[in-house]
């Protein structure tokens, strides 16, 4: 599991859905995506210490510099350690926030030639992120 802290930043609700910014640092604002309200959780403030979870099989990874695609949480980072099995391989990243671990296909590692140092941007959805107080 990849668990960052930082702060909410904004919450935009609708109905009985929530869109959490959290600021990890000054450059990486995470969002999720609630069915939860500040009038139905009360962790649920601006300004508030919060973690923010992910699974290591919700992480995208793409050497593209700036990839044109739906995902709103992005985060660059360095690949630093590869550990190729025959069917899954774990991919842990260097990133200004702290390691990101994701879970790839060994298929897909190496059919974007991905290699240790190389550059390249994580990606997660805003669904699959949990927060936690």
């Amino acid at each position: 599991m990849n668990v960052f802290s930082g702060h909410i930043s904004n919450i935009q609700v609708s109905k009985s859905l929530s869109m959490i910014s959290v600021a990890i640092d000054n450059a990486h604002i995470l969002k999720a995506i609630l069915v939860e309200t500040p009038e139905t959780a009360s962790y649920l403030k601006e300004g508030k210490q919060i973690s923010v979870l992910f699974k290591e099989t919700e992480v995208i990874i793409t050497p593209e510099e700036e990839p044109l695609i739906s995902v709103e949480n992005k985060i660059r980072a360095t690949i630093a350690i590869i550990e190729k099995g025959e069917l899954l391989s774990k991919v842990t990243l260097a990133s200004s926030i702290g390691d990101i671990v994701a879970l790839v296909t060994s298929e897909i590692l190496e059919g974007l030639s991905l290699k240790e140092g190389q550059n390249v941007v994580a990606m997660v959805k805003v669904n699959e992120i949990m927060l936690s107080k």
